[in-house]
């Protein structure tokens, strides 16, 4: 019995999709603008989010570059609204806490440490000029990047504790001030002050959210001093001996600096520790929040062509009142009349779905190849997420169904008679 109810089911429904098809197909131009906001809507999900996934996945991977053996020690305490970026700009590491935390009785383990500092500053050399950042670090901080000069030689502890004024560039910065002439042994000039030239890095592109290709590296000490006129530090990077001691040696930094702060109060700290798996979970939270309410942004397209396509299915029913009596006439009833309806503004919406898929990924992965080509992220990967042609087109039914059941019933309520004698 199951089966035979389920055989004229299907014998009902072939011909209702033929007939919602012809009738689609006769007024092509108006089906067409019918679909086009569910396209967008559908279109803007796809690429809201694959490319949120493509960048989740960029700067984790920056992140994960760093080493699961690196922490970072920053000034202030840990910004948890706009309020507390200020406190990011504390002076609470200086060259005592450098010393404290180098110190094996304070910290666990043989543990490597980079005190960092940056400015942004103007860089000549000659005629040319260019605006760029510069870095104050020591050799921990170019093992961490996985960079080594292609050209020249990097500056060595010496160069640190003698506050060298001598640098390593990136390519592009080398491309800007020296053309195609040798830069090895040349004198730059950043704030009136001459800096030698001694190592020039390969072509490298972003790395750790920074383009390495802009940037100039220097002794930390020369920047803080020289340059800047600062005693405080900006960042203090510690690279662990091992991953495992990673969490006590974040234990032993806090005790460390809170005593010599005389800090009792966790939530009184002027500092900060941050791990990669701290920094992995942040980005991975913030990334996801974001892509949803882009998504919820993208479905406001989607509403607004839902009530598109109701609006044109009431013109549709109102338009083909003579045919709805006619059938009614010979005997369709009023299921046949909503599922006539429901299934050409499913057909509609389904249609702008594949249409948008299509689409969206196109666009994608061109926004991709720009962030690759243009960007510097060569990193960046072409996500195509199946979850997303799901959601797009299980979303693109839903509406389908909710925007045209209104006028499905409207028209299986029109009397075969009075339907009959509309003009």
């Amino acid at each position: 019995m199951t089966q035979i109810m389920a055989s004229k089911n299907k014998m009902k429904i072939i011909p209702q999709i033929k007939i919602a098809a012809k009738g689609l197909r006769t007024h092509k131009s108006r089906s067409a603008l019918t679909i086009l906001g569910i396209v967008i809507g559908i279109m803007a999900i796809i690429m809201v989010m694959a490319i949120g996934k493509g960048a989740e996945d960029l700067i984790l991977d920056q992140i994960r570059g760093m080493g699961s053996r690196t922490l970072s020690v920053e000034p202030g305490r840990m910004p948890q609204g706009l309020s507390d970026f200020a406190e990011v700009y504390t002076e609470s590491l200086k060259d005592r806490e450098v010393k404290a935390l180098s110190n094996p009785n304070n910290i666990r383990g043989n543990n490597e440490i980079a005190p960092f500092v940056y400015l942004n500053a103007t860089v000549s050399y000659g005629n040319e000029k260019m605006r760029t950042m510069i870095e104050g670090a020591n050799r921990l901080w170019m093992d961490i990047l996985d960079v080594e000069p292609e050209e020249g030689t990097m500056f060595t502890d010496t160069d640190v504790k003698q506050m060298a004024r001598v640098a390593v560039i990136g390519s592009n910065v080398k491309e800007e001030l020296f053309g195609d002439s040798e830069a090895i042994g040349k004198r730059i000039k950043i704030k009136n002050i001459n800096v030698k030239v001694i190592g020039v890095l390969p072509p490298t592109g972003v790395k750790m959210m920074m383009n390495i290709d802009d940037i100039i590296t220097m002794p930390y000490t020369t920047v803080q001093k020289v340059l800047m006129g600062i005693s405080h530090y900006h960042a203090i990077l510690i690279e662990a001996e091992t991953e495992e001691m990673v969490p006590g040696i974040v234990e032993d930094i806090k005790a460390t600096l809170r005593e010599m702060h005389g800090i009792t109060d966790p939530d009184k700290d002027d500092f900060h520790v941050g791990t990669m798996e701290d920094a992995m979970e942040i980005i991975g939270s913030v990334t996801s929040v974001l892509t949803l309410l882009l998504i919820a942004v993208a479905a406001i397209s989607l509403l607004v062509g839902g009530i598109g396509i109701m609006n044109i299915m009431l013109v549709s029913v109102t338009e083909r009142t003579r045919e709805i009596g006619l059938r009614k006439a010979i005997g369709a009833t009023r299921t046949d009349i909503i599922s006539q309806f429901l299934i050409e503004s499913v057909i509609l919406t389904i249609l702008g779905g594949i249409i948008g898929i299509i689409i969206g990924a196109a666009f994608t992965w061109l926004i991709g190849f720009g962030i690759r080509e243009f960007g510097g992220f060569v990193s960046w990967r072409f996500f195509f997420p199946m979850s997303a042609v799901a959601l797009g087109v299980g979303v693109a039914a839903a509406v389908g169904l909710v925007f045209g059941l209104y006028p499905a019933r409207q028209a299986s309520k029109k009397s075969p008679i009075e339907a009959l004698r509309y003009e």
